[in-house]
């Protein structure tokens, strides 16, 4: 067996078996494969599927690439994953509040792909912040706070670390086979109970339609519940940004505005809530939905969210005083640029794809592998769907590291803004929910 007996075969459409799954991700952590190798397999991948049984096996092949952690804990494990979006920072708020209500949350996070933002880069804004610590730093912080944002190093899933990078940079991010190999891989790998999966659907979303997002949803809840952990899903609207922030320093920043009671984003808040709620009920740790979204809501509103996700950061080498002094310790762009409204109107639609690239352009994401992101740059104050704007209001602040890349992202916020007379009718928050017991 070989590379690219195992390419020809998924391009051919004759699937992935278990023995081709194990020895290609046994290559991708090992090297054997090569960069061109896995590019092209991903692409046959996008291009022909490899359907349920090769999902399972994928998945099941890069967690075993890697170390299988098994917790000995006085509660359930749980986590929650996004598929992707624009000022998705649900994940910083919810691990700790999950903390909060008594689990514990190993969370494996990604990078940023394509045009949407990456939580592990959201981490990174905030210095001395230790993204990769090792497993044994990961038991450690989990046991001793609660929660641990990190991302998967060697140890854990590294076949499809490496995967994941060059699917970024080789086109085909959007394939559900892949795309559910990749999560799942992460998230067993660390020994869940249960897990709450946010699907993201819109214009800012991997997923444009219903339809899509919702097969991706499935395959995503059946593959987890076939491998043994209670998974459900939330198919949640990506139609424009989450939150009204765009970018890493950005992102964290308006967290801890929500965290501390400063400043509330009621959208991000109403998400954060129902998926904390679902995995609460997921892992027994709550009597319904609704009882698992209020105490998701109690952690928050009391600060206990804020005062663990402090403890988190400063046991993963952040600032010890970053939820009193977070404005001071996060960077900071040069150069602030409204965005100016054509004219007087409501906020009819918007190209959220559109909003990422354009942080993506600013230095706020990687346009190759190799890129470093500029941890400061992005948007604030974006206008939502059916605001009412005066001619000349700011549809959203460009946060920029020069004159050139903040001009270009003026152009590209307005491009990604339609206006109409009318006030339009604004997209559910939430489009359904997807169970185990619905696959």
């Amino acid at each position: 067996m070989d590379a690219r007996s195992i390419i020809m075969a998924v391009r051919d459409g004759a699937g992935l078996s278990p023995e081709a799954a194990l020895w290609f991700a046994r290559g991708l952590a090992d090297g054997t494969v090569s960069d061109a190798q896995a590019g092209a397999f991903a692409m046959a991948v996008l291009c022909r599927g490899i359907g349920p049984g090769g999902r399972v096996a994928l998945t099941q092949a890069m967690r075993d690439s890697g170390q299988v952690v098994r917790w000995d804990l006085p509660g359930p494990v749980v986590d929650k994953h996004s598929t992707g979006g624009i000022g998705d920072s649900v994940s910083l708020l919810l691990a700790p509040a999950l903390a909060a209500c008594g689990v514990y949350v190993p969370m494996i996070s990604g990078r940023g792909l394509g045009h949407t933002g990456g939580t592990l880069d959201k981490m990174e804004s905030i210095p001395g912040y230790k993204s990769l610590p090792g497993v044994a730093m990961l038991r450690k912080v989990v046991a001793e706070v609660g929660c641990a944002i990190i991302g998967a190093t060697e140890e854990i899933a590294p076949a499809d670390k490496r995967l994941y990078g060059i699917r970024d940079i080789s086109g085909t991010v959007e394939s559900i086979d892949l795309i559910t190999a990749s999560i799942l891989s992460k998230k067993l790998a660390v020994g869940l109970d249960a897990l709450v999966l946010d699907v993201k659907v819109g214009s800012g979303a991997f997923m444009a339609t219903v339809e899509d997002a919702r097969a991706l949803a499935e395959s995503l809840v059946k593959t987890a519940n076939d491998a043994g952990v209670r998974t459900s899903a939330l198919m949640t609207d990506m139609n424009q940004s989450l939150g009204q922030s765009a970018g890493n320093a950005l992102e964290v920043l308006e967290v801890m505005e929500t965290l501390t009671g400063t400043s509330v984003n009621e959208a991000l808040w109403d998400v954060t809530s129902a998926l904390g709620g679902e995995v609460l009920m997921l892992a027994g740790k709550a009597a319904s939905l609704d009882d698992g979204a209020a105490r998701i809501d109690a952690a928050i509103e009391s600060g206990r969210a804020a005062e663990i996700f402090g403890r988190m950061v400063a046991a993963l080498g952040g600032p010890v005083d970053f939820v009193e002094r977070y404005p001071d310790r996060l960077p900071a762009a040069p150069l602030i640029v409204p965005v100016p409204a054509p004219r007087a109107g409501f906020v009819a639609r918007v190209n959220g794809r559109a909003l990422g690239e354009a942080v993506v352009r600013l230095g706020g994401g990687r346009l190759v592998g190799s890129d470093r992101i500029n941890p400061s740059v992005g948007l604030t104050g974006q206008a939502m769907i059916g605001a009412e704007m005066a001619r000349g209001e700011a549809l959203a602040l460009i946060h920029a590291p020069d004159q050139a890349r903040a001009d270009q992202a003026v152009a590209a916020v307005l491009a990604a803004y339609q206006m109409s007379e009318d006030p339009p009718e604004e997209p559910p928050l939430i489009h359904c929910r997807i169970g185990p017991e619905e696959v």
